[in-house]
């Protein structure tokens, strides 16, 4: 959990300092800084902004450096440091380290914000790092395996750029990096097909409390980028040519997506003179089919899910979904817990009193801090319903003062 958080020379905020709790409301205009805010605690923990990925796009205007720092529960410190050329410093307990998934390990963070309110429709990349974000903190050797994975699809990808057609020395380069293509994608479809599966029932609950009408007819899939079932390499071989044309790798672990799917009621008799007629089960894509209000529900489910799940990881044993009064207790008993950290923006311009009043009920149960924006002090009511205590604060033209 975040105890302190400081923040220097991103967008409007100068100097930034603030002392955390569990719940942390900001107050404030459009354009005062809320949003930045909530923006420098994902960039720490994620190393890159939500809302802009060039860091010239976000440090603050004249400035040659936006920097961000966080000292943790149980003594630990989290920095980064971003130039204007993208260079990155990264430190851990005052230790400089190499890479982010140093930070990320130790700052779990889960967006609820309208700008992922379009991802059905978008393309698989936002869905598919919704589930990597699980299978990154779930599974330990995924992230090792995804980097090289990566390192080998833009090798190959280069070589596809070159020329439509390759020398015999190109094709036994290609062949080698195809077959350790292959042996990653392996691996993390392992890791992605488990951590999927865990959260299925997890994906149900939320999608009962959120969407009861449609509580039978979501459903969620998961599809691999490739023929799971035949090695990858013998695959990319079938598809070289096509490849070559085009320029770079159409099938593989980097095209994985995650459906949601909509499906009719279960069917119905329609009794003729002569014989019943079973109407059949339609299935389509839940985004064809839900309102936009709808929409938003689904969405908010898919992430709400993903708390209880990674928070039970931290249990020993634990497969079945856990509610999260049994969850807190369970946990109060560990020695070593991290906890992740929700950032909600302008909620309640996107959710119904009664969608956002689920959502609070929800997260006030799990052992998570949460960090959220408003326009209007009407938040705070809401809140008090549900945490005991909250720190609230108020936000004009980058400058933070505690409202408590």
């Amino acid at each position: 959990m975040i105890e302190r958080l400081q923040v220097s020379h991103l967008r409007n905020l100068d100097q930034l300092s603030l002392k955390a709790s569990a719940c942390n409301i900001i107050i404030g205009d459009n354009g005062s800084g809320k949003t930045s805010l909530l923006e420098a605690i994902f960039l720490l923990s994620r190393g890159k902004s939500f809302r802009h990925h060039q860091p010239k796009r976000y440090i603050q205007h004249h400035q040659p450096t936006v920097t961000v720092h966080a000292t943790l529960s149980a003594d630990r410190t989290i920095a980064i440091q971003k130039q204007l050329d993208a260079t990155t410093v990264l430190r851990l307990n005052q230790n400089t380290v190499y890479t982010q998934s140093a930070l990320t390990e130790q700052l779990p963070t889960l967006l609820i914000d309208p700008s992922t309110m379009d991802m059905l429709e978008q393309g698989s990349a936002s869905r598919r790092q919704l589930l990597d974000w699980l299978v990154f903190h779930m599974k330990p050797g995924f992230h090792s395996q995804w980097v090289s994975y990566q390192r080998l699809l833009k090798q190959r990808n280069s070589l596809l750029k070159q020329s439509s057609h390759l020398s015999q020395n190109q094709l036994k380069e290609l062949e080698s990096w195809d077959k350790g293509l292959a042996s990653h994608a392996a691996l993390i479809h392992h890791y992605r097909e488990q951590v999927f599966n865990a959260w299925q029932p997890y994906f149900a609950k939320s999608i009962a409390q959120l969407l009861p009408f449609y509580a039978n007819q979501l459903s969620l899939s998961y599809n691999a980028g490739f023929d799971a079932k035949k090695p990858l390499d013998e695959q990319l071989n079938e598809r070289l040519n096509q490849d070559l044309q085009l320029g770079y790798t159409r099938i593989g672990s980097h095209r994985a997506d995650v459906h949601v799917h909509w499906r009719s009621n279960e069917n119905t008799s329609k009794q003729t003179a002569d014989d019943a007629l079973q109407l059949p089960v339609l299935k389509e894509q839940a985004a064809n089919v839900l309102s936009r209000g709808e929409k938003k529900l689904l969405i908010t489910a898919l992430r709400l899910s993903q708390l209880p799940l990674l928070l039970s990881t931290q249990l020993p044993d634990e497969r079945e979904p856990v509610d999260g009064t049994r969850l807190e207790n369970m946990i109060s008993k560990l020695d070593s817990f991290i906890t992740p950290v929700v950032l909600l923006d302008d909620i309640t311009a996107e959710l119904d009193d009664r969608a956002l009043d689920i959502l609070l009920s929800t997260l006030a149960q799990l052992p998570c801090q949460v960090f959220m924006t408003s326009l209007t002090t009407e938040v705070i009511g809401l809140v008090n319903e549900y945490w005991s205590y909250s720190s609230v604060f108020h936000m004009k033209q980058g400058v933070l003062s505690s409202l408590d």
